[in-house]
């Protein structure tokens, strides 16, 4: 009698210890799944918990766009390791597994685990040679020596502003162009496009007009009221057939060149709103890290004259963070971390990164964008500006640094000088536009080729082209 009522309890007491398995899945199980690179798995829960409604309202935009964003890395980690190996091989007759493995752990080969499979940056040869100073001189050997055109013709142009006692002036006239790709928007829906549009920004771009649009009906952002300034316009998606959008407008450029004194330097007000606000951070891009934090008091020591400060952090850049290819902003949770951990960055990297470490050394900075228009070579580029109490807000482009000549005037151009050939779309970074977008835009703190979307969602950048013509008007 006794065995059978022991046996009774002991049936009753297993199920009571047993932990039944997790078997709901939350937005922060999706977000780690994909930063372990588990994308088909993610995508997997995603569209199961959207299909039963298990995800609604914030949340479940939350969950599309983490769907979305894996796409977007997939596309900057286009290559295989096999391609990358085939484009190394070209250098490198003897290529062993310990010198990819060296440069993987570096991040001078940018490399994610997707899916169990590893997968490179589309660039991640090119920028091999950019990042990885010993390395580059394997280029040459083979390569030979390559001229970089652009800063070639700065080197002479800005000599010219330099000699100049006065601003010059550029005229411009262009056209700018969308292009949807076919059937990325089912046929009759509205598809809804933000094109990239030049503001007033004085004293470095003025005389803006619109000449001409593809549409009849279009909002142009007014320039006051928005820091990243847009042409809107609409169409309805026809099938098999492109959507495209377009506009024609002209503007002037006028060179500047600020003498920066720092024995004039004044202190500044720090009650002052314009100091308050653009010397503060502003999460994620502007974020006051340990890392921030160290380096940049590293870097400017015990210095207290704002300009020099500023120089000492343009300089530091200069000599340690290399122009490298991007990968889209939008898949980074902290681009100065990322570019002070990896020590590289394209423009727009470079450029948040020096206003992160000026502001937290107490120097006002804000971003300014738009393309690079010069004889040589269109394309997209993003600088910044200082402010000093004594001057006012000031050019600066951590991305162009010093150039290689000895005039030391035309060599420091670039801190407080703007040549003029550039078209200024932003005087701000991730501003709202004008009419609002729906869905997270392709390119959440830049705008210079444009937005695109429609009811079912964002087009991302692989469902449009974009182009510009332009030219000097003499």
């Amino acid at each position: 009698m006794q065995k059978l009522i022991f046996l009774s309890i002991l049936v009753v007491l297993v199920p009571a210890c047993h932990t039944p398995e997790k078997t709901t899945v939350g937005l922060n199980d999706l977000k780690q799944m994909v930063h372990d690179g588990q994308f088909k798995k993610a995508t997997v829960q995603i569209d199961s918990l959207l299909q039963t409604g298990s995800l609604t309202g914030k949340d479940s935009a939350e969950a599309v766009y983490l769907k979305d964003l894996t796409h977007r890395i997939e596309l900057d980690f286009a290559k295989n390791e096999e391609q990358v190996r085939s484009e190394l091989e070209r250098y490198y007759s003897s290529l062993t597994d310990s010198q990819t493995d060296a440069w993987e752990q570096t991040g001078a080969l940018e490399v994610r685990r997707i899916d169990g499979q590893k997968r490179f940056f589309r660039n991640a040869v090119p920028n091999l040679f950019r990042i990885d100073s010993t390395e580059a001189k394997v280029k040459l050997k083979v390569d030979g020596p390559v001229v970089d055109a652009t800063r070639e013709f700065c080197k002479s142009y800005d000599q010219k502003i330099v000699e100049s006692k006065r601003s010059l002036t550029k005229h411009f006239e262009f056209t700018y162009t969308i292009t949807v790709k076919p059937n990325a928007v089912p046929c009759g829906q509205v598809v809804r496009c933000w094109l990239p549009f030049p503001r007033l920004s004085e004293p470095r771009q003025d005389d803006v007009k619109l000449i001409s649009t593809s549409q009849k009906d279009f909002q142009l952002a007014v320039n006051k009221d928005n820091l990243q300034r847009s042409l809107y316009m609409e169409q309805v998606a026809r099938q098999d057939s492109p959507a495209v959008f377009s506009y024609k407008a002209s503007f002037d450029t006028h060179t500047q060149r600020v003498l920066l004194n720092p024995a004039v330097a004044e202190p500044y007000d720090i009650t002052n709103a314009l100091y308050e606000n653009y010397t503060a951070q502003r999460p994620p891009y502007i974020v006051f890290t340990d890392n921030i934090r160290k380096i940049t008091s590293q870097i400017v020591g015990d210095e207290t004259n704002p300009m020099l400060k500023a120089k000492k952090i343009f300089n530091w850049i200069d000599s340690n963070v290399p122009w490298a290819s991007a990968l889209e902003y939008s898949t980074f949770d902290n681009i100065p971390e990322y570019v002070l951990k990896y020590r590289h960055g394209d423009c727009g990297m470079q450029t948040l990164l020096f206003m992160t470490m000026a502001r937290y050394a107490g120097v006002p900075a804000k971003w300014q964008s738009g393309w690079m228009i010069y004889p040589v070579e269109l394309n997209l580029h993003d600088w910044c500006e200082v402010y000093f109490e004594c001057i006012g807000w000031v050019p600066v482009d951590p991305s162009f640094g010093r150039l290689d000549v000895p005039d030391e005037t035309v060599r420091n151009f670039y801190f407080g000088g703007y040549d003029g050939y550039r078209m200024i779309v932003n005087d701000g970074f991730s501003q709202p536009f004008t009419p609002a977008k729906k869905f997270p835009r392709s390119g959440p703190i830049d705008f210079q080729r444009g937005e695109v979307e429609w009811s079912g969602g964002n087009l991302y950048f692989d469902q449009w082209n974009y182009h510009m013509d332009i030219k000097e008007v003499k």
